[in-house]
């Protein structure tokens, strides 16, 4: 396999400019930086000005390949003006020993392209008589689109465009006040499904017209486009052997656990089910479950309602609030008479036939916030179950909250892991395994979402759901309820079935920018109400988010570095402090151990002498990691600790204020940064309790700007521990629970130190802004001697003497149905 081959994931003609070309495409290694990439017309080259893209923008455009990519080229070609006269235009790359093509196309074929309008079809979808069409098209200046039928006749259709911030990246000389994105929508009755459609698109200069696929509720088309070009990318960079492999071992079920075969396993039984029906709980509390409805279908308002009447516990009450009416409709309630919509006579059969159902029927739509509260109004139950209106709660869903009221009857709040699963009900996928309560990841990202349940009394003083939040009104509610909430209990199993629909957020995040916005106003709020100084952005991935600390304090922060020679190393790691942070009131203490080399001397005599705020002390015993620490501790002034290793460096000059802005907060311990290794793939993003045994880093050799697993890589949240390789610490954590073990010379101690602190009451959190390289292993080498690896082994047995209770129990930031044989959180099997 060629690591080195260039592909072209797309070339177009430039929107503004005549006779300019854009190429945009990536290595299948990953890496563009330093590497030639050249463009040639029948021989000679061209003047060509490229630009290499990174970050997690370029990461979110390639989630879902079969490569890993994390840096793509983007090259702007000046074509001469008699190039439609040639005959071929190509890309190569060089570097330096040879030229090896990339690309190549006729001028015949880029002639055809120059009159063509930029576009893509992402959705054909058909909800009743409505047709929807979704994708976007980008030219210059205004874009008219026209859906026609099989005689090219125009229909007449409703267009919305919206701004699509992805495209920035695919075409960044557009205009940024561009809508490329587009909605049409058209009354075609399903006796017209075998006719063919087209959508026509045109400027003042250029025409497009494409064929639809038959619309479908699935999105069956995309998919196999998706695949298909995928596999493609598959063949080319792996070969046809490996591709066929591949193919045998999908069909053969020989990959990775996949989640169907997760279900059948591990799934409720039926049998199970029965027991359950048959369980008589001492404390039955009634669960009340709230949905607000609007417009539901039929069909799925009968499945959600279905799946509640097939709960194992039967103490609940079901809490309808239908707010359909809207517009016209609204108010059309006369002589007093409640008002009706098309859900009405549904809604009557099922609470006429089964009393725990009860609904309301209200004047107008009062937004989801405002229908929720309705429905709310209706609950007299002890406990709030939040639904959403077509969704499938499993039929264990309440037994399984009921049994862990009986078990801890202190509990106010308890939420579930959850999936989604397809329009027809048939497809379970996306099985989110989330871990206990994490109020900081909470804060980056909504990952609690369903089922959540929450104590009547919790509900009440919270206030209800908040319409300045909606969008995100679920978010802020969740906030408000966690904040006041004594205990609350994560349920590690799927009991909740959220209905995955093509048009969501997720299809086209830009038409839900307003919820994105909501969701961050809604954590601000939060940190507003707990008296937290803080702002919070919208992060690189829509749903997540950033939160900036500013606290008026700028104490003092004691870098404790251990070195034993390696000048270049130690040098490396200063001076990218000394020449990047942005962080002004700092001190250096540099434990000196048992180094030999003169010119390390001399480097620390310069330090001293150049530098009033660095100070080199010296430890006289062999190598102890924990107990350099703690000696270097003892000169330390700062009221906040930074551990860090010699073999670190600084990536982004905020990473010390980064880390402090949580370290200062009264519940904070500890703070972590996120770790590469030299070819920024991660080396440390948390770590995990029971990983090797032990413990171990999540996410090792994951690419710099992956996601991880629903985003934990590049969301701050709390972890049972973090790497003492770059670790901030309160001073008087640190005192109050004597430092780091000192029996535990090299491995484990940082664990320990985490678990003890954690021990006290305080969180350990992991902040992916703080970024630093860590070379690992430079300054003391590996465990690799007999000698080592006896040692290494009296340490795990030294850390489990302490903690084996704590690991075996599980580590409350992962959960038991992901795997612990490697770091990725793949499903266990």
């Amino acid at each position: 396999m060629d690591t080195h081959k260039f592909f072209v994931e797309k070339l177009r003609f430039h929107l503004n400019e005549p006779d300019m070309l854009v190429f945009v495409g990536w290595f299948y290694d990953g890496k563009a930086s330093g590497r030639e990439v050249q463009a040639y017309l029948d021989g000679e080259k061209l003047p060509a000005a490229l630009t290499v893209n990174k970050g997690a923008e370029v990461r979110q455009k390639y989630l879902g390949t079969i490569n890993e990519i994390n840096e793509e080229v983007v090259g702007i070609v000046t074509l001469p003006k008699d190039w439609r006269e040639k005959k071929k235009f190509e890309i190569f790359t060089d570097d330096g020993e040879s030229k090896k093509r990339a690309y190549a196309v006729s001028t015949g074929k880029l002639r055809v392209r120059e009159s063509r309008l930029e576009y893509y079809i992402e959705n054909c979808h058909r909800d009743e008589d409505t047709v929807t069409v979704t994708g976007w098209c980008m030219g210059a200046g205004e874009v008219n689109l026209y859906l026609l039928d099989n005689r090219r006749q125009k229909l007449q259709v409703k267009t919305d465009h919206y701004f699509r911030k992805d495209l920035l990246s695919v075409f960044p000389e557009c205009d940024i006040q561009a809508k490329p994105g587009f909605m049409i929508q058209a009354s075609i009755p399903r006796k017209d499904d075998n006719k063919k459609f087209f959508l026509e698109m045109r400027n003042a200069e250029h025409y497009s017209r494409t064929r639809l696929r038959k619309w479908d509720d699935g999105g069956r088309w995309q998919y196999i486009l998706e695949k298909s070009q995928d596999a493609l990318r598959y063949l080319e960079r792996n070969g046809l052997s490996a591709t066929i492999h591949k193919i045998e071992n999908k069909l053969g079920g020989k990959s990775e656990t996949s989640y169907d075969a997760w279900c059948q396993k591990y799934d409720v039984k039926k049998e199970e089910l029965e027991e359950q029906r048959k369980k008589t709980f001492s404390y039955q509390p009634l669960f009340s479950v709230v949905v607000p409805l609007y417009r539901t279908k039929p069909e799925f308002l009968k499945e959600m309602i279905g799946s509640i009447q097939a709960q194992t516990y039967g103490n609940w009450q079901l809490c309808l609030a239908d707010g359909s009416l809207s517009g016209d409709d609204a108010g059309t309630a006369e002589n007093g008479q409640a008002p009706v919509t098309e859900l009405t006579p549904l809604l009557e059969q099922y609470a006429k036939a089964d009393k725990r159902i009860t609904f309301t029927t209200l004047p107008k739509n009062l937004g989801i916030s405002g229908n929720t509260n309705a429905a709310l109004a209706l609950a007299a139950g002890d406990y709030i179950v939040l639904a959403d209106h077509d969704d499938i709660v499993p039929a264990n869903a309440l037994y399984e909250l009921a049994d862990a009221l009986n078990q801890d009857r202190s509990i106010d709040v308890l939420y579930s892991d959850e999936d989604k699963i397809s329009m027809d009900g048939r497809k379970r996928f996306e099985p989110h395994f989330k871990p206990d309560f994490d109020l900081d990841l909470l804060c980056s990202v909504n990952y609690i979402c369903h089922l959540f349940a929450a104590k009547k009394e919790l509900v009440d003083m919270a206030g209800g759901f908040c319409s300045e939040y909606d969008g995100a009104q679920d978010l802020d509610f969740i906030l408000r309820c966690c904040e006041n909430a004594k205990n609350i209990r994560h349920i590690p199993k799927i009991l909740y079935h959220w209905r995955c629909h093509m048009q969501s957020t997720a299809a086209n995040p830009e038409s839900k920018l307003y919820a994105f916005e909501a969701g961050r106003r809604a954590i601000e709020a939060h940190y507003s109400r707990i008296g937290v100084p803080a702002a919070v952005e919208n992060a690189a991935f829509y749903g997540m988010y950033r939160t900036k600390y500013d606290w008026k304090e700028k104490p003092l922060v004691s870098i404790i570095i251990p070195n034993k020679d390696h000048r270049k190393d130690l040098e490396t790691c200063v001076n990218s402090i000394l020449e990047k942070t942005t962080y002004p009131n700092i001190e250096f203490i540099i434990v000196e151990n048992n180094s030999t080399e003169q010119e390390t001397f001399d480097y620390y005599k310069d330090l001293e002498t150049m530098r009033e705020n660095v100070h080199v002390v010296f430890y006289e015993g062999g190598f102890n990691y924990s107990k350099i620490n703690n000696f270097g501790a003892d000169a330390a002034k700062g009221s906040y600790l930074l551990l860090l290793n010699n073999d670190t460096e600084m990536i982004d000059g905020g990473a010390i204020g980064e880390m402090l802005g949580y370290c200062m907060r009264g519940d904070v311990g500890i703070v972590g940064a996120k770790l590469l290794y030299e070819d920024e793939t991660i080396q440390h993003a948390g770590v995990v309790l029971g990983f090797g045994g032990t413990a171990g880093h999540a996410f090792i050799g994951k690419p710099r700007y992956d996601t991880g697993y629903f985003g934990r890589i590049l969301c701050a949240q709390d972890y049972s521990a973090v790497t003492a390789a770059c670790m901030m610490v309160k001073r008087s954590v640190f005192d109050e629970v004597g430092g780091l073990t000192e029996e535990l010379a090299v491995a484990f101690n940082d664990i320990d130190f985490c678990l003890k602190v954690r021990k006290t009451g305080k969180l350990v959190v992991y902040d992916p802004y703080a970024e630093w390289f860590h070379y690992e292993s430079k300054s003391r080498g590996y465990e690799d001697s007999p000698e080592k690896v006896e040692r290494f082994n009296d340490e795990v047995d030294t850390l489990l003497r302490s903690w084996r209770e704590i690991i075996e129990q599980g580590d409350p930031y992962y959960n038991p149905n992901l795997t612990l044989d490697n770091s990725d959180f793949s499903l266990r099997k």
